[in-house]
């Protein structure tokens, strides 16, 4: 379980592809407190530490979270939001973070709001999976690329987010432009009430 608070950005160093599975290896500030099977969120997606070597440590993503995320879109160079694993005795800054990526969006728009910066994104209508939850509520939670945000503006298909300067300087909200495709995770919350109400 995570919070959503970003510790910082691992830089992808090697990317090798195995079968359908990819092994990401990366390089941040505290591989050294790692360990063999500890658990970090990437771009909001909870993988499983297998190998720690050299300043570097190895993930693997799998085929169902490559096909719905953006992980199969990162090259070497790329930067990847990274958080480790809630500890269950400190406060809860974000929201209940899962790890589980529900489905990817694109950036369609960012507006520069006074210091801060407004970014749209748009995923694609499915009422079906709005029934189950997977829709966003203004003032409410979604985490986008692992970071839990405040929803502002939503339709249907569509919400905005405001990125204050040290969130876009420590995630990688600093990278992403219009077409840029991020990670989703909707509200679970939302998606308990939302599956209680369907028996």
């Amino acid at each position: 379980m995570f919070s959503g608070i970003i510790e910082e950005f691992a830089t992808v160093i090697a990317i090798n592809k195995d079968r359908e599975n990819i092994d990401f290896t990366l390089k941040c500030s505290f591989v050294d407190e790692l360990k063999i099977d500890q658990s970090v969120a990437h771009n909001g997606v909870c993988l499983t530490v297998v190998k720690i070597e050299n300043g570097t440590y190895v993930v693997t993503a799998m085929k169902e979270t490559l096909d719905r995320t953006n992980l199969g879109l990162l090259k070497i160079g790329d930067k990847v939001n990274v958080e480790r694993s809630m500890l269950m005795n400190g406060r809860l800054d974000g929201h209940i973070v899962q790890g589980h990526v529900d489905q990817t969006a694109k950036c369609i728009a960012t507006d520069d709001a006074d210091g801060s910066i407004y970014f749209t994104f748009e995923y694609p209508e499915n009422r079906e999976m709005a029934k189950k939850g997977y829709f966003t509520v203004d003032k409410g939670s979604v985490t986008v690329n692992g970071v839990s945000l405040t929803v502002c503006n939503p339709t249907s298909n569509t919400f905005q987010v405001a990125i204050i300067p040290y969130t876009f300087e420590h995630t990688n909200f600093c990278d992403i432009k219009v077409g840029s495709v991020v990670n989703l995770e909707f509200d679970i919350l939302g998606k308990y009430i939302a599956r209680l109400q369907s028996l």
